[in-house]
């Protein structure tokens, strides 16, 4: 069965999907209605789902992007991010931003895809959220701000 991957609603949104990427509800729905989309889906199941908000007229921001866990390091989150950079690049978008973790694979799943460091926010877990958030056994202290251009640079690849 081939994977879909299409932009909805966000009334549509798999929000139980969603916080796997962001553990805080009401942060989600804080920024759902303001975002663009978008679902991977096998079948009538879906398995991955993306939210991006605009921030000005040519940059969207990366607010979440999860995949379930059953179907995770198949690739199917790859080619959501994939599908979305395009989405967004053929609309005439600049740029897309995502802030991530300090260290993980999340990290390395953004850099796979060009996006590059742009800058760090301290605490931001432990301003922005009330339990702790902890991955591979380490507590989450400090946002990563990551970019990817979108149109041809200097510095990018020809």
């Amino acid at each position: 069965m081939p994977l879909l991957i299409q932009q909805v609603p966000p009334t549509q949104a798999p929000i139980d999907l969603l916080l796997l990427a962001d553990p805080s509800e009401e942060k989600i729905r804080s920024y759902l209605h303001q975002s663009g989309c978008f679902v991977a889906s096998l079948g009538a199941m879906v398995i991955g789902a993306c939210l991006v908000r605009p921030l000005g007229p040519t940059s969207h921001e990366i607010m979440s992007i999860a995949v379930h866990p059953e179907h995770q390091k198949s690739g199917t989150g790859t080619l959501l991010l994939k599908w979305v950079i395009d989405f967004y690049r053929r609309s005439g978008a600049q740029q897309l931003e995502v802030g991530t973790g300090s260290f993980g694979y999340q990290l390395a799943f953004y850099q796979r895809q060009g996006f590059r460091v742009t800058g760090i926010e301290r605490n931001f877990f432990i301003d922005n959220y009330n339990k702790p958030i902890i991955e591979d056994g380490i507590r989450l202290y400090d946002m990563l701000r990551l970019v990817l251009q979108l149109t041809k640079t200097e510095c990018g690849p020809e």
